[in-house]
């Protein structure tokens, strides 16, 4: 398969993955121009779609606002800019003049496109580029931005990548919103015309949008129907602006940052973006997905191959009110389930005794662990556990050494009050002294202490933020903060190669393809009540595999929304996911100690399907039909699904369900009952499930190819 191909004559560029083609050319003017992405071509195919746009009808519409490969500021464009720059003389726009191409090969199976331009009256620099996979229909793009003035040129806006799509009889938006505890609700309505916008201003990715969209006709469904889709790897500040044009096209631009930010561009320096991958299906939200996740596993996640182990988390249990004695006994507890790393939460160090002293002053504290945490990881060692801990590295208690020490380290205004979020304050990471201060007690720390796992949290979003004594320092920030702490993470992983990471802000306010590129896992919400996490789940799992998604298991009733729910049905919502536990142990019983030790060893018989195997969904939350999930094996010899059922009508019609993925030539049985089943009868025809009758029921099925 040629993956990369030119045609000079034309100007057209082709760039093929394994089930789609990607199209552009670079016009007369000099411009880049979108010219397909869809189904496979051919490059005779794709140069008949490549000929030039119709003229504007009038002198009011200007050029297409959808079509240009990276729209920019100047001109006759009246759409959403990609690229608006601002020159030392004040003039803005920006007109394409080409300089070359470079395609390169850095590492097997990638294929990597640079297209060079440059202002045709100023020397700025700009590099599209385009990366493809062999084994995927995912494309990156990113752009590179390089000033080669004496001057400083002032970015008002970088995007990553625009994508334009095809003309259709209608279009349909996907995406996510939500808030603190109930993040990721999914969201599919009709592409108004004008520009839709998805922002997160906070300098975190938020808990109220999240930075990817799906774009169809309006007729996609789960298994059939073309979907585009588009994700941004980055976790500060964002904007994706989709745009339905009067002319009835549509497309979507993103990148960091949002409005009323610009960032200075000086003599010399260069800015990349984050990426902005692509994708094209014709399988529906549910191919969709699948390319998404299996895009993750093989090209984001550091280590996607290893099985994430069953987590305890003692935060429900002890809240602040934790000791070394304490401790040693939920660990001896979490040990008797068969939990294989155990998690120390908040409130283990400093004057750390609510959420209103102690953060900055990262070393155990004296009256709770005289021994120092040295006693108590080598007892979950001892146990057969890795042992992890709780940490908000970026945030500071004005109530600590840390910031009397250093007032100046946080996100501040001269002038202005600090307004405080959860008794916090922000460290401006931006710094690096700030930035060396993090990164060198924290490496310390893992090492001193033999941790094996950090939960990095980061509890509130970002406000006054300047930095005083830095020029542009108030729009510096935003892009540097999050490139610091990409860096402080990477050097920290480097030091110690066995210590795994899990992103969390407040529940699920920093998850992102940025954030998983360097760390494991990646806590979804602090709504851990089962029937609420269905739907969180769901709309998590339309773009990250659940080999990144954390689930907790926790007490009723529970503490956000008081519902009780039976233990059973509590775990096999979180078996969809990452199986973690979090509730008080000590207050468990022992019927209810054995049936969570049974559950976890079921987890563990299929953990391989659900972190590494594909996902099917069957049924949506909310509807009077179970949800159901579904894991199957990449050789479609082994599927589990997942069941739940929160409430029960009577009366209600009893429908089986139609499990996808499998092999129609495979026999299959259910490891629980031993029946057997015909692969092409489950396809064709489906199975019926045995769910428990009443309210909350819940069941798991484990199919394996029969050999007899």
């Amino acid at each position: 398969m040629t993956v990369v191909s030119h045609a000079p004559d034309t100007g057209l560029w082709l760039l093929n993955t394994p089930h789609t083609s990607y199209a552009l050319r670079i016009d007369e003017s000099g411009a880049p121009c979108h010219v397909a992405w869809g189904p496979r071509l051919d490059p005779d195919q794709a140069a008949e779609l490549a000929a030039p746009p119709s003229p504007p009808h009038s002198s009011f519409e200007g050029r297409p606002g959808v079509g240009e490969e990276l729209p920019v500021d100047g001109g006759a464009r009246f759409g959403p800019p990609s690229l608006q720059v601002r020159f030392a003389d004040g003039t803005r726009g920006f007109e394409w003049q080409p300089e070359g191409h470079r395609l390169t090969e850095p590492a097997p199976g990638v294929h990597e496109l640079e297209l060079s331009f440059r202002d045709r009256v100023h020397p700025l620099r700009v590099a599209l580029r385009y990366r493809v996979h062999e084994d995927s229909d995912v494309i990156e793009r990113r752009l590179v931005l390089r000033n080669d003035a004496d001057a400083a040129v002032e970015v008002l806006r970088a995007d990553s990548a625009a994508w334009s799509l095809p003309p259709l009889p209608g279009y349909r938006l996907s995406h996510v919103t939500g808030q603190w505890s109930a993040e990721t609700q999914l969201r599919r309505e009709p592409l108004p015309h004008g520009e839709t916008v998805l922002t997160s201003r906070r300098g975190i990715t938020s808990h109220h949008a999240n930075p990817w969209v799906m774009v169809d006709d309006g007729s996609a469904t789960e298994t059939h129907g073309r979907v585009w889709s588009a994700a941004l790897a980055w976790s500060g500040s964002w904007r994706i602006t989709v745009q339905r044009t009067p002319d009835g096209r549509a497309g979507f631009t993103g990148g960091a940052g949002h409005d009323g930010v610009a960032l200075p561009l000086g003599p010399g320096e260069e800015f990349t973006t984050p990426v902005f991958a692509g994708l094209y299906a014709e399988g529906g939200f549910g191919e969709a997905s699948r390319a998404w996740h299996a895009y993750t596993l093989a090209h984001v996640l550091p280590h996607p191959e290893e099985p994430a182990p069953v987590l305890y988390n003692s935060w429900e249990a002890t809240g602040f009110d934790v000791d070394e004695e304490g401790q040693l006994a939920l660990a001896a507890r979490a040990a008797s389930l068969g939990v294989e790393l155990y998690v120390l939460d908040d409130g283990w160090f400093g004057a750390r005794r609510s959420d209103r002293a102690g953060l900055g002053d990262w070393t155990a504290s004296a009256d709770r662990f005289p021994r120092g945490l040295g006693p108590l990881v080598k007892e979950v060692h001892r146990l057969g556990m890795r042992f992890g801990l709780w940490v908000e590295p970026e945030m500071v208690n004005p109530d600590s050494d840390l910031y009397r020490e250093h007032p100046d380290w946080v996100l501040h205004t001269p002038g202005r009050a600090r307004t405080e979020l959860r008794n916090q304050l922000v460290l401006n990471l931006a710094r690096p002294d700030v930035a060396d201060f993090t990164y060198d007690w924290l490496t310390r720390l893992v090492g001193d202490e033999g941790i094996d796992f950090l939960k990095w949290d980061m509890n509130r979003a970002f406000s006054e933020a300047g930095w005083a004594d830095q020029e542009n320092g108030s729009d510096l920030l935003w892009t540097r903060y999050v490139h610091q702490l990409y860096g402080i993470i990477d050097r920290l992983r480097a030091d110690h190669p066995g210590l795994r990471v899990e992103a969390c802000s407040g529940g699920g306010g920093r998850v992102d393809l940025g954030i998983l590129s360097r760390t494991d896992q990646a806590w979804a919400s602090d709504n851990t009540d089962a029937l609420d996490r269905i739907s969180i789940q769901h709309g998590f799992g339309q773009i990250y595999p659940a080999r990144t998604m954390a689930a907790w298991v926790t007490d009723v009733p529970n503490q956000l929304t008081s519902r009780s729910v039976p233990l059973r049905f509590r775990f096999h919502v979180a078996m969809a996911g990452l199986l973690a536990i979090g509730g008080d142990l000590n207050a468990w019983s022992p019927d209810d100690m054995a049936e969570a030790a049974g559950l976890v060893a079921e987890y563990k018989a299929v953990r391989h399907l659900v972190q590494h195997g594909a996902l099917h969904r069957i049924g949506e939350p909310g509807s009077e039909a179970p949800t159901v999930v579904q894991y199957t094996a990449p050789d479609s010899g082994e599927t589990l699904l997942l069941a739940w059922r929160a409430h029960e009508r009577h009366g209600s019609p009893r429908v089986p369900v139609r499990p996808g993925g499998l092999d129609p030539a495979v026999r299959y049985r259910d490891t629980r009952t031993g029946a057997v089943h015909h692969g092409a009868v489950l396809a064709g025809y489906g199975l019926m499930l045995e769910l428990p009758a009443g309210d909350w029921s819940s069941t798991s099925v484990h199919l394996v190819r029969d050999r007899a």
